[in-house]
């Protein structure tokens, strides 16, 4: 047995192990890449070195902007607002985090700013008004898949620039009909994943109303005769009701006495605001560092607004840190010792010019699950171009290839999944990552196959 596979091997008992109560995944995944760096002759320097310190830096800074958010009361006004914006009506305030994620990519943010951004929304959503967060993170990343191929975004880019590289033909409409491709799957898996989460209750039914915190509490659920009461944002989601039409919001908390007693809280409220379009714009529109930007910005208004610096720090999941830090320094090795290399060689078969496509997009999907999704379609483009002179689409082609890598990103084995863990509530977080790993290893098997199906004939 070759390392490559003797590390396979040990992800998959690191996975295992996680029925064993108590067992930390983190831990063990750090453990796990010294002893396989010792047996593979990788200096324990070098393993350190695939700690992802950028995805550290993302996540803490993040989490620490949204901390201070928080507890100076402000999240829960935004979420208010966005409330207010679409009626109230439960269905749509799932949708909220599917829009904000669309517009966000589509006008050229990273995906990982965007993900940083959209999280938070989406789980603090999905924590006050008893939306499962699984829907809440599927229907957010979703969204931000869907304009990841706009002209403007880093895919539709890519692809452009990488097509033109390989010598494949694009006609003038390929930026439209990627953007069009792109928004297509995005709906077409927000549709569905809205029809079962109603009909299993896990989008509740009704509508929601909300009063201002100057003059109420916010989160409560109305239906046909019935009220329920609202509580704390703190908490785990709250239940949906069992009838048709009965929402039960789940509690949602006053802000914390922190909050800074020389500041009104509307003035609170207004340079939190600032801070947070500040980091959008600087990101966005002069692809600064989110993550430090975020770190900034929770400095600033820790000072400023006399917040008890204890309340931020202890907000920032740490643990999470841990597990994906962990998880993501052993995938690096992993890449390393050639295992990646090694799984892409097996599924490597002789076919047509379609079926061949079908394989691309198989391996493409299967490392995306561990590895960086652009890294992977940059990797995998150069494999078009013998296809698509054997009569391949090149439109389908690149639009196939592109969604496979995408559409598995929904796991906790990357910063996505590490974005969406850190915002969730902590008390949900371990069934959410449960959730998640099954979500993206069903993701490895199904979407590839469908996003050849749909564009792989284009």
């Amino acid at each position: 047995m070759t390392v490559a596979v003797l590390s396979i091997v040990v992800l998959v008992a690191l996975f295992a192990a996680t029925l064993i109560r108590g067992f930390d995944l983190g831990l063990g995944a750090l453990s796990a890449a010294f002893l396989l760096g010792l047996a593979a002759g990788v200096p324990a320097d070098k393993v350190t070195g695939f700690f992802p310190a950028d995805f550290f830096v993302l996540i803490v800074g993040v989490t620490a902007l949204f901390a201070a958010a928080q507890v100076n009361g402000t999240l829960d006004w935004l979420l208010d607002l966005l409330l207010r914006l679409v009626g109230g009506r439960l269905v749509l305030v799932a949708l909220v985090p599917f829009v904000i994620g669309a517009v966000l990519t589509a006008v050229g943010t990273l995906p990982a700013a965007a993900t940083a951004i959209v999280a938070p929304i989406a789980l603090g959503l999905a924590a006050r008004y008893g939306i499962s967060p699984l829907v809440a993170a599927v229907l957010g990343v979703t969204g931000i898949i869907s304009g990841l191929l706009s002209p403007l975004a880093v895919y539709g880019v890519t692809a452009r620039e990488l097509s033109t590289k390989s010598g494949i033909a694009l006609p003038g409409s390929a930026s439209v009909t990627f953007l069009l491709g792109g928004l297509l799957t995005g709906l077409v898996v927000c549709a569905v994943c809205l029809l079962v989460a109603w009909r299993t209750g896990a989008v509740p039914r009704g509508r929601t109303t909300t009063a201002s915190a100057a003059t109420g509490p916010a989160g409560t659920a109305e239906t046909p005769g019935t009220a329920a009461p609202s509580g704390t944002s703190g908490t785990t989601a709250g239940t949906s009701g069992t009838g048709a039409g009965t929402a039960v919001a789940a509690p949602v908390s006053a802000p914390p006495e922190t909050t800074p007693a020389p500041r009104t809280a509307r003035a609170a409220r207004t340079l939190t605001v600032l801070c947070l379009l500040a980091v959008v714009v600087l990101s966005v529109g002069f692809e600064m560092n989110v993550g430090y930007l975020g770190l900034t910005a929770a400095i600033l208004l820790q000072l400023v607004l006399r917040l008890e610096p204890g309340e931020i720090v202890s907000r920032i999941p740490w643990g999470v840190v841990l597990l994906i830090g962990g998880l993501l320094t052993y995938v690096g090795l992993m890449e390393h010792l050639g295992a990646f290399k090694q799984i892409s060689d097996m599924l490597q078969v002789e076919g047509s010019p379609v079926l061949s496509l079908l394989v691309l997009c198989y391996i493409a999907g299967i490392t995306s699950f561990a590895a960086s999704s652009i890294a992977v379609f940059v990797t995998a483009m150069p494999l078009l171009p013998p296809l698509v002179e054997s009569g391949l689409s090149p439109v389908g082609g690149v639009l196939a290839l592109a969604l496979a890598s995408v559409l598995v990103d929904i796991n906790p084995l990357g910063i996505t999944g590490g974005l969406i863990l850190g915002a969730a509530e902590p008390s949900v977080r371990p069934r959410l990552f449960r959730q998640l790993l099954t979500y993206g290893i069903v993701s490895i098997v199904v979407a590839p196959l469908l996003a050849w199906l749909a564009f792989g004939w284009w």
